[in-house]
């Protein structure tokens, strides 16, 4: 049986609808003006946000990095603004039980060459023992700049999980912009795309049309459809997806001496 476009017995289930380019032109086109609006706001609101007050900070307070203690205003490499994310740690946790959140989140910023382009520095804390961080920062292969900020008062120290930005006037040190949670996500680009996708991130809260597929469990396999949510890829070298002693976050497998992921089919099986 030949169908057309608008044939209903052409609907897939749990799948957009199937229209020809025309409907489907003027469906983009209808969202597209919503879309535009929505980036027209996040310019005002970027605006508003750079015309944000300032708080002084010293700037000499002491972080410790791989070469030991050096005052917090070095983190700017010269430069006159700093970013730094925050990351959550859990004392005496193995790798694989770090922030998931946080992991999933540093690992999209490999490197900060694109903001050194444009005067902008970019540092991880973490309130972690620096004996700890620095073996993790070894295992997860990062190459960041990373330091402790254990016992430092805020915005320095204190809570972990956000983005902070900072301003340097000679020796003098300000903090500009803080945010977290959802706020982060700038940081993560997968996000974004996912967002753009027809099954979105699968995660519980979003608002997805009658028959979609339902958010994966913990457990279900990593790639593919039925795998966990984007904030916790965390699997066994097999690439199921677990909270046991002999996981790693997902992007660790790739990296130099951890046990290979073979690519996985489409059924989530391995080949």
């Amino acid at each position: 049986m030949t169908t057309t476009p608008n044939d209903p017995a052409a609907a897939l289930p749990g799948r957009p609808p199937v229209v020809d380019m025309a409907a489907w032109q003027a469906a983009r086109d209808e969202l597209l003006v919503r879309e535009k609006a929505h980036t027209r706001e996040g310019d005002a609101i970027a605006a508003a946000r750079r015309r944000l007050p300032m708080v002084e900070l010293d700037g000499t307070v002491e972080v410790v990095g791989p070469d030991g203690p050096v005052p917090f205003l070095e983190l700017f490499q010269g430069r006159d603004e700093l970013v730094v994310y925050q990351h959550m740690w859990y004392d005496g946790a193995p790798h694989q039980g770090q922030c998931e959140g946080c992991t999933t989140t540093v690992w999209h910023m490999k490197d900060a060459v694109y903001l050194n382009a444009r005067g902008v520095s970019f540092a991880v804390l973490t309130t972690g023992r620096w004996d700890e961080v620095a073996s993790y920062i070894e295992f997860m292969g990062y190459t960041q700049p990373w330091y402790s900020v254990r016992d430092v008062a805020e915005p320095v120290g204190g809570e972990m999980g956000y983005i902070a930005c900072f301003l340097r006037d000679g020796d003098r040190v300000f903090l500009t912009y803080s945010t977290t949670a959802r706020g982060n996500e700038p940081v993560n680009g997968s996000l974004g795309l996912l967002d753009m996708t027809p099954y979105g991130r699968r995660e519980a809260w979003e608002d997805n049309p009658e028959g979609w597929p339902e958010a994966p469990q913990a457990g279900s396999p990593v790639g593919g459809h039925g795998s966990p949510i984007c904030w916790y890829w965390r699997s066994d070298a097999d690439g199921v997806a677990t909270w046991g002693p002999t996981s790693r976050p997902v992007p660790q497998w790739t990296r130099p001496g951890a046990t290979p992921v073979q690519t996985l089919g489409r059924q989530g099986h391995r080949h």
